[in-house]
């Protein structure tokens, strides 16, 4: 299967590393022209540099802090102004980790920004021009633990799963004009986001991140995490024709570590 994104635009979140950016690589190998969007300036212009342009298509960044909600919407806003895109993925940092009884109100508050608002103001901008054009892709990238969630995730888990029930509600809505909404739910990769849970969970634990990490690879049943890339294969198919009749859904990308349906 041939997955051709010639002639389409991407806006990526996050995607100065990690999955973001595997994300936004995999894009531009498969056509689209990408629009990288993090707060490392630097690290976004050396992506830029290596990214696929053999299909004729131009790459761009836009520097942004999804922890300044007033700021971001600034920013994003301009954007749009001179910009449309046919495929969004909204994609961010995980707020900061910690239990239900170690978090305060305004933590949800800001991770309700973080999460939650920035995701539904960027996809507000971006719909106009999908809906007019009658074709467009939303994929959020959420967590597996919306569905089982992590005691030491309480802000992630308790934001992360009003991002999926919206989407599902937006995918009912915006189906009649050729648009699909899915949502990623992220198992164990291999990425700096873990690592630095892994270190805390060390220290907390009195272990080294290297058992933590091999506990961890022991969880799950193919018994390694995801590679980045991996995870940059099943947006793309997303973001294709391929993937037309597939809106709606929660698609776990996990090595099969979820136990629930």
């Amino acid at each position: 299967m041939n997955i051709a994104l010639n002639g389409k635009k991407a806006l990526v979140g996050g995607s100065s590393k990690g999955i973001g950016e595997a994300i936004a690589r995999q894009l531009a190998a498969s056509g689209a022209s990408v629009t990288l969007m993090a707060r490392n300036e630097e690290r976004m212009k050396s992506i830029i540099a290596e990214m696929d342009t053999s299909h004729g298509q131009t790459h761009q960044y836009l520097v942004v802090d999804f922890t300044d909600f007033e700021g971001y919407k600034a920013t994003i806003s301009e954007f749009f102004q001179n910009n449309t895109v046919d495929i969004l993925v909204n994609n961010t940092q995980g707020p900061e980790a910690g239990g239900a009884l170690e978090k305060k109100v305004d933590d949800y508050q800001r991770a309700f920004d973080l999460l939650f608002k920035s995701v539904v103001y960027t996809t507000e901008l971006a719909l106009a021009h999908m809906q007019q054009q009658k074709w467009g892709r939303i994929i959020n990238v959420a967590s597996i633990s919306v569905k089982e969630p992590l005691n030491y995730l309480a802000l992630s888990n308790s934001i992360r799963a009003a991002v999926v029930t919206w989407a599902k509600s937006l995918a009912y809505d915006v189906a009649p004009f050729g648009i699909t909404v899915n949502s990623t739910l992220t198992g164990y990769f291999d990425t700096d986001r873990i690592a630095q849970l892994n270190s805390k969970k060390a220290e907390k634990l009195g272990i080294s991140p290297n058992e933590v990490r091999s506990n961890m690879e022991e969880q799950v049943p193919v018994k390694r995490i995801g590679e980045p890339r991996e995870y940059g294969y099943l947006v793309t198919f997303l973001a294709s024709d391929n993937a037309a009749f597939i809106t709606g859904t929660n698609i776990p990308i996990d090595g099969g570590l979820l136990k629930s349906l």
